[in-house]
């Protein structure tokens, strides 16, 4: 403890260690109103349980009116306040009012959803009266919104993401597969309040899900589960079996559907590292279990279990052939040609997409003007092309392919005169149009699928800026000839006034390289819902051209880049060259 020095004062939202603990502080005795509206601001950034302490800068009536569980505004910078209060006529000893002020980025909604925003001007006013209290007039808020107001670095201090998972629908239980649903929780520290994470987590999930994600997914839980009344708290035991008591509305659940239900609650949990949990089980409302299912059964329901092959990496070298790079080798194995036209030199090829299964895969020609599809696993003739485009710039004509988790392949079209997104169903028969109604005006310059078949990646171009939006792809009618759409776009990289490629890496995060509006090439992590990890920011390297990453974080992340040729980056490690030849490589998808 220093006892020497100048005292300087300190912005409560400078970026620190997240573990650091804030406690909040009931407002003294003849607290003037200044200390008043900065104490309530502060205690929003406490681990106050329920905000009881916070709740004393209020007056009675706006206490019990107040909801912080309305909604979370992040502002760049904590908020500021404006240093003279607004005295409101003759009532200057009894009445003031505040302006807080700030830039908003982002919103977390009562679901916990997040959504990030165009910085843009925030202003709400604070509203004091001096009332009575049991030690003479006091001066307390009576007028807030409801909701938190916080800066970026508290929110990241504060909250955590978490991937709550439920079922893709328009999948029979056969093809069941989970898909991640991210959430900011807010972190805790006192289990009995019931508001540790993994509680929070269960009860999250058992909420169902959010609004954005809700018309493509389902959960297994009957409508209206919850856990049983008085459970404060969830904890694995000394063997990580963690025990989750359900009301009466789970009790007749029968055993497929609750095992679809434990691997639902197995899969939320499995990226928190305040609990490792190997077995979950589900007990009715009378304590007896509903079911028992462990980490590995839950496998089967896994995002990226489409899979079949060891996720190699395969790249275009400098006839034109596709390679493989053996995936068993972590980049670092020697290259072979697949079989088949793609790998003898039938075609020559700009850019290939590998089914998951490893075992076909699409390829355009030279000139990006035609798209193939045929398989890499066994020789065969060269097939008639099954998308064409008429464009007359090779960079205006057709982009990389990338297949869904169904099976399902998708190309863009970047023809000025004929724009559209395309879906070949299981990568054979007629191509069928996507509808993307809310484009405005921008045009597809690059996609990518998620492993479940419910979320795709576009880079858009409009006005000589590209950025990245997420849409959500509904289906309708039947499994094998549905009418299918791309709906609800949203931002996933507002900071970034350039993006220049992109991949998925996970179940919802993102590899993007791009720059901010007169920044340099950067590449990092965004996840899904447009939030920034706090280690997002890679490592640099070199004019990235395009980016590559599969849905094991294990594997490593891979560049095509300008000079260096590709490169890839094990965790923990730094970018090294794998091939001075070759380019457009991809993981399976």
């Amino acid at each position: 403890m220093p006892v020497t020095g100048d005292v300087k004062a300190v912005d409560a939202s400078q970026p620190g260690d997240s573990q650091v603990q804030v406690y909040a502080v009931a407002p003294r005795d003849g607290a003037t109103p200044n200390e008043v509206v900065d104490g309530f601001l502060e205690s929003m950034t406490s681990d106050d349980s329920d905000f009881r302490t916070t709740r004393k800068y209020l007056t009675k009536e706006a206490s019990r009116r107040w909801k912080p569980s309305a909604g979370t505004t992040v502002l760049a910078k904590a908020p500021n306040r404006s240093d003279r209060p607004i005295h409101e006529g003759d009532h200057s000893t009894t009445e003031v009012t505040y302006t807080l002020t700030g830039e908003k980025v982002a919103t977390v909604d009562e679901q916990n959803a997040y959504q990030p925003l165009a910085p843009s001007d925030y202003s709400r006013t604070l509203h004091l009266v001096r009332e009575k209290g049991p030690d003479g007039k006091e001066w307390r808020i009576d007028f807030v919104s409801d909701g938190l107001v916080l800066g970026q670095s508290d929110f990241k201090r504060l909250y955590r993401s978490v991937n709550k998972f439920y079922f893709a629908s328009g999948l029979s239980d056969a093809q069941a597969t989970l898909v991640a649903d991210p959430v900011y929780l807010r972190n805790r520290t006192d289990p009995a309040t019931g508001m540790d994470t993994v509680t929070q987590a269960v009860r999250s999930l058992l909420r169902g899900p959010t609004d954005w994600l809700r018309p493509v997914v389902k959960s297994s839980f009957p409508a209206g589960t919850g856990l049983k009344k008085g459970v404060a708290s969830l904890t694995p035991d000394d063997r990580n079996v963690l025990k989750v008591p359900l009301d009466k509305k789970a009790d007749g659940t029968g055993q497929r559907s609750c095992r679809m239900m434990a691997s639902q609650v197995l899969f939320t949990l499995r990226d928190l590292t305040s609990a490792r949990v190997e077995q979950v089980e589900l007990q009715r409302s009378d304590g007896s279990p509903l079911c028992v299912l462990a980490a590995d059964q839950a496998e089967e329901y896994a995002p990226d279990r489409s899979s079949g092959g060891p996720d190699s990496q395969y790249f275009v070298d400098a006839k034109g052939r596709v390679e493989r790079i053996p995936g068993s080798t972590r980049g670092s194995g020697e290259p072979e040609p697949v079989s088949g036209p793609f790998g003898n030199g039938a075609l020559r090829v700009s850019a290939v997409g590998v089914a998951r299964d490893e075992q076909s895969a699409a390829a355009l020609s030279q000139h990006n003007d035609a798209l193939y599809v045929t398989s890499i696993a066994v020789d065969g003739e060269l097939p008639v092309p099954a998308v064409t485009s008429l464009a007359g710039k090779a960079e205006d004509r057709l982009t990389a392919p990338s297949w869904d988790g169904r099976g399902d392949l998708w190309v863009a079209d970047r023809d000025p005169k004929n724009s559209r997104l395309l879906r070949l169903p299981q990568g054979k028969g007629k191509p069928q149009e996507v509808t993307v109604p809310s484009l405005d005006g921008s045009r597809i310059t690059a996609l990518r699928l998620s492993s479940d078949g419910v979320r795709i990646a576009l880079l858009l171009t409009k006005d000589d800026h590209t950025t990245l939006k997420i849409g959500r792809i509904e289906r309708q009618g039947p499994q094998d000839d549905a009418q299918v759409s791309v709906v609800d776009l949203r931002q996933a990289a507002p900071q970034l006034a350039d993006v220049t490629a992109m991949s998925w890496s996970g179940r919802s995060r993102l590899v993007v390289v791009g720059k901010e509006q007169g920044g340099v090439q950067q590449v990092r992590y965004v996840q899904a819902d447009g939030s920034t990890p706090s280690s997002g920011v890679l490592p640099g390297v070199n004019q990235v051209l395009a980016i590559a990453a599969a849905d094991d974080d294990q594997l490593p992340l891979m560049a095509d880049t300008f000079g260096d040729g590709i490169v890839k980056l094990l965790p923990g490690d730094n970018w090294q060259t794998v091939l001075k030849e070759g380019s457009a490589l991809v993981y399976p998808g």
